[in-house]
């Protein structure tokens, strides 16, 4: 239930409160830098809506509402969001059709809808596209942190493919072409706000999702927040146009606010050849350490060269198609209607194309003059990302079978042969894929996984422990292959031939001798206990696939229609997130401890969800 308040209390609390809200009026710095970069629109307040999710952390993080406010929706918060946030675009077709609009809806200024690259166009120059749904609700400077917040589900612009596509203005609503209506369902929008809060908590860089109004007929406006969200292919439409006024700008804005955000260190003049040169090296450094983190724990993001789908510092935007697959489902890929998507395996082939298309942009920066890409396959950088790749794969596989960073740098230190070795066992297993060939699943194409690798990872170490022969001891064969197979498995793939068998001996030897490693001088036996707590919830049955995200929004919106309030969705919401936050080494804030506890979720309906969450933990 919603918590009511006095006259008076209301008024103070919005005054003291809930102020910081008003300062998302649509003014937004690359309107100014980069004039060129967006389309303008009057906005309207919808006046309606109710708010079926407020990330209450992130909104203290961000300076939203004050430290101490209890994670509670009270009825003047509320009543902020929906005036804040519940608002729609005056575009095109209404100008033309001189849609009555009641004047006193009608927000002061302008909101921009921004352009960039989007391969999905016909125009591969980025002429026609941009934020073909959303709109920029400005920024929040808090701490020395500025927050970029922008909405979808806002109204349809003249920059969405169906706009493009049939030639004309389209009334926001109207589904006769794809990707042309405006709206966003409420379904994704839940999706999103979980699985970009789990991201977050995972040590992954992304957009996080701050608010949900619910409108009512299955559609929403969903709010992301992230301390900086251009993309890559904000700068990249300039590099295709060869407007090189427009790119320096684009760009130097870029810099500049990942310098005063201390993401980034410059240590020359800003818009210099030499500032440019230092963002190439950033940029590589960020997303190989980014895609090697996907890579290992199975997060498709569909990323593509023109730096779409992906934020310019490396991090996940838009989890419209964004999953993560139980095990390593590396032949997954997502019918788009028109195309199918790059798979798991390719993303480090893209991440180093984006890679690629940031130095063939510093070149142009320099020279004015466009150089064909593949001219910079093998430039210094390019390479560089390929060792830097490796480097952040082997870091991140260590972290997911538990090792803690001191442990983690005393097997780098070491520079023996062991991890590479542990490491193609590993690779043998889990991209085995079961009997057949490539399969149709609900949106798109699969072949999958035979093994999980994750469960191992999970249960080898507690059998040492357990062991009175410790590290000394093997697990039998037949107990390996068991807790490997995935639940994809067929009957011809349970049965274990001799070079499994062999491959089962050299995985735990090659295990044992990184236990070692990790120790440095210490006792192997000693950090196994560490080694297996930390394993166990880094590889936890409880992990969210793709589908168990679809199967959990689906029967929460089923219970809403039964009388679910809004109120239980925000706690149900919650729960998830609170359940990822024993994940050793995220990034919990002082904000994610509150009071509250535990978020009080009806029993049989969180017993539902979590059924759900295991019938799926193999999946994509």
């Amino acid at each position: 239930m919603r918590i009511k308040t006095s006259a008076a209390k209301r008024s103070q609390e919005s005054e003291n409160f809930y102020t910081a809200f008003g300062k998302l009026d649509g003014r937004h710095p690359w309107m100014e830098q980069v004039p060129e970069g967006f389309v303008a629109y009057r906005v309207r307040r919808l006046n309606t809506g109710k708010v079926a999710y407020f990330n209450f952390v992130l909104a203290k993080e961000m300076g939203l509402i004050d430290s101490q406010h209890p994670h509670e929706m009270t009825e003047e918060l509320e009543n902020k969001l929906v005036e804040t946030f519940s608002i729609q675009i005056i575009n095109e077709y209404d100008e033309i059709n001189k849609r009555r609009i009641p004047p006193e809806s009608i927000l002061p200024n302008k909101f921009m809808a921004t352009r960039y690259l989007q391969l999905q166009h016909s125009n591969k120059q980025g002429k026609t596209s941009g934020d073909g749904r959303g709109i920029w609700n400005g920024t929040i400077q808090h701490r020395g942190l500025t927050w970029d917040v922008s909405s979808r589900g806002t109204g349809v612009t003249c920059l969405a493919p169906g706009a493009v596509e049939a030639n004309r203005p389209l009334k926001t609503g109207d589904t006769a072409f794809g990707y042309g209506c405006g709206l966003a369902e409420i379904d994704e929008l839940l999706g999103a706000a979980i699985l970009a809060e789990i991201m977050h908590l995972q040590g992954i860089n992304t957009e996080r999702v701050l608010c949900i109004i619910d409108l009512g007929r299955g559609y929403g406006i969903g709010v992301r927040a992230a301390p900086n969200l251009i993309r890559p292919a904000h700068l990249f439409l300039y590099l295709k146009q060869e407007r090189h006024a427009e790119l320096k700008a684009a760009t130097n804005y870029f810099i500049q606010r990942q310098v005063l955000n201390k993401k980034w260190h410059i240590k020359s003049k800003l818009g210099t050849v030499a500032s440019y040169e230092e963002m190439t090296e950033l940029v590589c450094d960020a997303f190989a350490n980014f895609t090697a983190k996907l890579d290992i724990d199975y997060v498709f993001a569909w990323l593509d060269w023109d730096g779409d789908n992906v934020l310019a510092d490396a991090g996940i935007i838009d989890y419209g198609s964004v999953r993560q697959f139980g095990i390593r489902h590396d032949k997954y890929r997502y019918d788009d209607v028109e195309r199918f998507s790059t798979n798991l395996n390719e993303q480090r082939m893209k991440a180093r194309l984006i890679v690629q298309v940031f130095i063939q942009m510093t070149d142009y920066l320099k020279t004015e003059k466009k150089k064909p890409l593949k001219a910079f396959a093998n430039h210094p950088v390019a390479l560089k990302f390929d060792k830097l790749f490796i480097k952040y794969r082997e870091e991140r596989l260590l972290f997911r079978m538990g090792f803690n960073q001191i442990q983690r740098e005393n097997i780098t230190k070491a520079k023996t042969d062991t991890f590479q070795n542990f490491e193609n066992i590993f690779n043998y297993f889990e991209r085995a894929k079961v009997s057949g060939t490539q399969v149709k699943v609900a949106d798109g194409v699969n072949h999958p996984a035979l093994f999980n690798m994750r469960n191992i990872l999970g249960t080898l170490p507690q059998y040492f422990l357990q062991s009175k022969d410790s590290l000394k001891g093997q697990m039998p064969e037949t107990e390996f292959f068991k807790a490997i197979m995935s639940t994809f498995g067929k009957a011809k793939d349970a049965k274990m031939g001799q070079k499994q068998k062999i491959a089962i001996l050299k995985f735990q030897t090659y295990y044992k001798e990184l236990v070692t490693l990790a120790a440095g001088k210490g006792r192997p036996e000693n950090i196994l206990k560490g080694i297996s707590t930390r394993a166990q919830i880094l590889n936890s049955e409880k992990r969210i696939t793709g589908n168990a995200l679809i199967e959990i929004v689906e029967a929460v919106l089923n219970e809403k229609k039964r009388g679910l309030s809004h109120d239980q969705i925000q706690k149900i919401v919650d729960r998830f997130i609170h359940d990822h936050m024993d994940l050793p080494e995220a990034p919990i804030s002082r904000h994610h401890k509150h009071k509250a506890g535990v978020p009080a979720v009806r029993p049989d309906l969180y017993s539902k969800l979590l059924t759900i969450v295991d019938g799926h933990r193999d999946d994509i």
